[in-house]
């Protein structure tokens, strides 16, 4: 095992199919798995519950700092735990998502949110998935990935996702919301949307899920030898 935890960070837009590819590498690669957006989300969903407006920085991170937020479980299995209540299903809803992508956009928050996601390394290893893991959470990550595909493929997977959950909407709605979404992310001040210098970048368009999680896999043992124990 590496003295460090090996690091691999995966980045792009809403629809891209990070968080699946990610799930997958991680249990290719016996790496715990993290999605950043998790704790963006637990914390709207306090907001939301406090009837915070999403703009209202001060309690808003106020509240951040008396949170518990812990990633259960490794290889992407186990709940998401906020002051030792699972929310992982709640913090999935639309509105909950809304609220999300503003509260990103507040410098405090990031902050304190980019100090938890680097604090919940194990030593087995992590692949972090989000939308600045390889510019701001982990600049010096081992592996950096950015997930893209066209906006038509994103809205087509994000809708059988919805459905997939019981969400009734469609094509053109998600489309809508992907776009806005993806405009908010690229457009922020603090952290936005962009590829890492560094980055190996993927078009997921034509590709399957299993294809891409291969072409990762490969280029961790490929670059990530001697951290892996394979040279």
């Amino acid at each position: 095992m590496p003295t460090q935890p090996l690091v691999i960070a995966i980045d792009g837009p809403a629809g891209s199919g990070k968080s699946t590819v990610a799930r997958k590498v991680a249990a290719r690669m016996a790496l715990h798995y993290v999605d950043s957006g998790a704790s963006y989300r637990a914390v709207a969903l306090k907001v939301l519950r406090a009837g915070l407006p999403a703009q209202q920085e001060d309690s808003i991170v106020a509240l951040v700092e008396k949170l518990q937020i812990q990633f259960s479980g490794t290889e992407g299995q186990g709940p998401v735990l906020v002051d030792g209540e699972d929310v992982s299903g709640e913090i999935r809803a639309p509105e909950v998502t809304e609220v999300a992508a503003r509260i990103s956009r507040l410098p405090g928050v990031r902050k304190r949110l980019v100090a938890l996601q680097r604090r919940s390394v194990p030593l087995e290893g992590v692949v972090m998935e989000g939308r600045d893991i390889g510019t701001k959470v982990f600049p010096d990550a081992d592996l950096k990935i950015f997930l893209d595909a066209s906006e038509e493929a994103r809205a087509r997977r994000r809708l059988q996702d919805n459905l997939d959950k019981g969400r009734e909407t469609t094509l053109e709605q998600t489309r809508l919301e992907i776009t806005r979404r993806d405009r908010l992310d690229s457009e922020r001040k603090i952290s936005p949307l962009v590829a890492a210098a560094d980055a190996v970048k993927i078009d997921s368009t034509e590709l399957s899920v299993d294809q891409v999680v291969d072409k990762i896999v490969s280029l961790v043992n490929e670059r990530c030898a001697a951290r892996l124990g394979n040279s």
